[in-house]
């Protein structure tokens, strides 16, 4: 009788990316501790975890930034010990950095060939170099970015897309994106995400950080979930609920990331007439209610950040009237702005919102010294008592009020910056993109912050670009489209569909 052959397994392909015990200290803080990661050929791995959980020091590991203390790593089935950021390039490892790693000085196409840049007969070919710039620009539909321009006079939106765009040349193995939608519009994320489908389909594996959801459950097939520097889960991510997510990340459950409050709104404190820059924005009015919050949405470019540039004083108002609590004073200084209770908190904290190298007490009191000084001198101690009484108050991560800002974690930074805003006891909050790069746990204590802060009567401008928090957090809702203010309606009035159909110009928005 002729035995029956066995039933072996069916080999499984191996990954395209194995991370195995992976390990690394910076003195005595453990950033990673045993860390595994697979990745398949062609997939889109989501990468989560709270800020701080070790995802960009993982990542910074693969791409040749950091040197692992132990634990191994294997491309292609094949042993990989990535010499520096340069070597791990040449092996098929890129990376886009939350931080953006642009040469403000150079164009917008050398920055995207830098460290690859085309030659012909030893020499620099500057029409390959701009040929591969257009490429990378079209294939994110960004063809009106110009190669030739110097990145620093961009946004920060457009140097956002340089950033993906120099990855992008190469023809990498690995695609690591963290946080890559953190400052880019709905329509901008949509292309970026088409992006990501073709390079799925031409087998480049994508790492995913994100601290959007369901942004991560939209585009990638499965997740590994990080918290303090340990793999704390990973599967399937279109079988798995989010609240599951979030608890795994945080280490418990997040009830709701949006905790409205009931209040009523009170009289206009902030009302603008067809105010226009000298660029941006062209044309807008709104009126401003106590306990408001008032959310602005659009694409980039729209004139957003512009408006409320303008409205501060940082920027020339060109025409309009801009009238504070029945006064009208269209002209004035950062300043008079603070003085008359208006406070603005920038989408670039690191460079415009906060001094890294100085202390919390120094960021949390710079703008207003009269509570803790006496005949012109800051007494140093009074200095110190309010900084621990804001990072009670707001929930601030830090060792103590003279640790430098620089050393916190993105939503702890933000937080520091909403701070100072609170201590220099502005009524009126300009807040532009405040949840932009950081975690979940962050961005819920945030919105509940400004849910109190409009019970208080404090009156909120809130510009986003992640259209969820907008119609989770805001009372009335407008739309930029190409430096105009929609008509601002009852945040219940509108769709993401509505939204993004207003932002690029169509007239049908209902």
């Amino acid at each position: 009788m002729t035995p029956l052959n066995p039933i072996l397994p069916i080999p499984q392909p191996l990954p395209q990316l194995r991370m195995r015990g992976v390990c690394k200290a910076f003195g005595a803080t453990r950033a990673l501790n045993g860390v595994c990661l697979d990745v398949g050929a062609g997939e889109v791995h989501a990468l989560i975890g709270e800020n701080g959980a070790g995802k960009s020091t993982l990542m910074k590991v693969l791409s040749g930034a950091h040197t692992p203390d132990s634990g191994s790593i294997e491309l292609e089935g094949q042993p990989f010990a990535p010499r520096n950021p340069l070597h791990a390039r040449e092996c098929g490892i890129a990376m886009i950095y939350q931080e953006l790693t642009l040469a403000p000085h150079l164009t917008v196409e050398a920055n995207i060939v830098l460290g690859k840049e085309p030659r012909r007969f030893g020499w620099l070919n500057p029409r390959k170099t701009r040929e591969l710039a257009r490429a990378a620009l079209s294939e994110l539909h960004h063809e009106s970015i110009r190669p030739d321009v110097a990145v620093g006079a961009l946004t920060i939106a457009e140097q956002q897309i340089v950033e993906i765009a120099r990855a992008l040349v190469g023809s990498p193995k690995i695609l690591i994106m963290d946080e890559p939608t953190s400052s880019l519009s709905q329509v901008d994320a949509e292309n970026l995400f088409a992006v990501i489908a073709r390079l799925s389909q031409r087998r480049v594996s994508v790492v995913y950080i994100s601290h959007f959801l369901e942004e991560c459950q939209r585009v990638c097939q499965r997740y590994t979930v990080l918290r303090d520097g340990e793999t704390v889960g990973t599967g399937d991510l279109k079988t798995v609920a989010l609240t599951e997510i979030i608890q795994r990340m945080v280490g418990r459950e997040v009830k709701d990331i949006y905790p409205r409050s009931k209040r009523r709104l009170g009289t206009t404190v902030l009302k603008l007439t067809n105010i226009r820059g000298l660029r941006k924005p062209k044309d807008v009015s709104l009126a401003l209610r106590e306990g408001e919050i008032l959310g602005i949405a659009g694409l980039i470019g729209t004139g957003r950040t512009e408006m409320l540039r303008a409205v501060f004083g940082l920027d020339l108002l060109k025409a309009g009237d801009v009238v504070l609590w029945s006064k009208e004073c269209s002209h004035a200084t950062p300043s008079r702005r603070l003085r008359q209770g208006v406070g603005l908190l920038s989408e670039n904290r690191k460079e415009e919102g906060l001094l890294l190298n100085r202390s919390l007490a120094d960021n949390l009191t710079l703008t207003h010294f009269a509570p803790v000084s006496r005949w012109g001198l800051v007494n140093a101690n009074r200095q110190r008592e309010q900084a621990r009484a804001w990072i009670s108050k707001l929930e601030i991560k830090a060792q103590s009020p003279d640790q430098p800002v620089g050393q916190l974690s993105g939503g702890n930074q933000q937080k520091v910056a909403i701070a100072r805003l609170l201590h220099h006891e502005a009524r009126i909050l300009l807040f532009d993109e405040p949840t932009r790069g950081i975690d979940v746990k962050s961005k819920a204590q945030i919105y509940k912050l400004m849910f109190e802060l409009a019970a208080q009567g404090r009156a909120v401008v809130f510009v986003s670009s992640y259209l969820p928090e907008l119609l989770g957090v805001c009372d009335t809702l407008g739309v930029m489209c190409r430096g105009v203010l929609s008509s601002v309606k009852p945040a219940s009035e509108w769709t993401e569909h509505s939204i993004i159909a207003a932002a690029i110009g169509h007239t049908d928005t209902a």
